[in-house]
């Protein structure tokens, strides 16, 4: 199969699972918001739904305020502006997630082993449930202005810096720019099974076990952390 198949039929599943969770989602938000909920997480469960539905461009805050079945004015006491709204969804998401991640690296102890530094990064983000976000969130890692300024600088950078320092402490001989890197790669590899745990058990033929892959994913990361540093291809040339 050519790369370019692939990517179309990565692409393919992806928006499959990425439909599941926009009909998980409507879900889940109407029968959180159907008991006793406060304005403001009204407010935040409804944006959270239209904007994994419709996009950011595509939700006016008069969307937001029917679908919670609230005033504008209750949006502008709460959010003050659409901007703020959303990154008021994003922070809801990620911070809780980014605490348990830096409560892990400290209870691993001063000099924790490459697994436990894997694991702190990985599992409080893969053992919580974010369907409910997956779409609003999808729509953000979509576009790269987005993500840039409203997860990486505001909210994974500090991640970024704490988990390279250790990283760097369990193997000093890795340099930082190649600690930035493989970071990236551990990224994409949670990032790619998030994006497809509603439709990996169609392609395994089993059900998603998040134990189960972790036990997986944290030797496999581990190794690729710690292998050797490839010399560029244009160094190679040289020597």
């Amino acid at each position: 199969m050519s790369a370019a198949c692939c990517h179309l039929l990565h692409l393919k599943v992806f928006d499959f699972g990425m439909k599941q969770s926009y009909a998980l989602n409507i879900r889940m938000i109407s029968a959180t918001t159907s008991g006793s909920v406060d304005t403001k997480t009204k407010i935040l469960n409804a944006a959270e739904k239209l904007f994994g539905m419709n996009g950011f461009d595509g939700t006016s805050l008069r969307d937001i305020t029917a679908e919670a079945q609230v005033n504008l004015a209750a949006v502008n006491y709460h959010f003050q502006s659409k901007e703020s709204l959303i990154d008021a969804l994003i922070e809801r998401r990620i911070e809780p997630i980014n605490r348990s991640r830096f409560e892990m690296l400290d209870a691993a102890g001063p000099s924790p082993s490459v697994e436990k530094i894997v694991e702190a990064y990985l599992l409080p983000l893969l053992t919580v449930e974010v369907k409910a976000a997956a779409p609003m969130l999808g729509r953000v890692l979509s576009n790269p202005d987005q993500f840039v300024e409203r997860v990486y600088k505001k909210h994974l950078f500090p991640v970024v810096e704490r988990f390279s320092e250790a990283i760097g402490r369990a193997l000093p001989n890795l340099p930082a720019e190649e600690r930035f890197w493989r970071l990236q790669f551990m990224a994409g590899s949670m990032t790619h099974l998030l994006a497809l745990s509603s439709v990996l058990p169609l392609m395994s033929g089993q059900p998603f076990d998040r134990t189960a892959v972790m036990a997986r994913l944290v030797p496999f990361l581990a190794a690729g952390l710690r292998a050797p540093v490839a010399v560029p291809s244009t160094k190679r040339e040289e020597l």
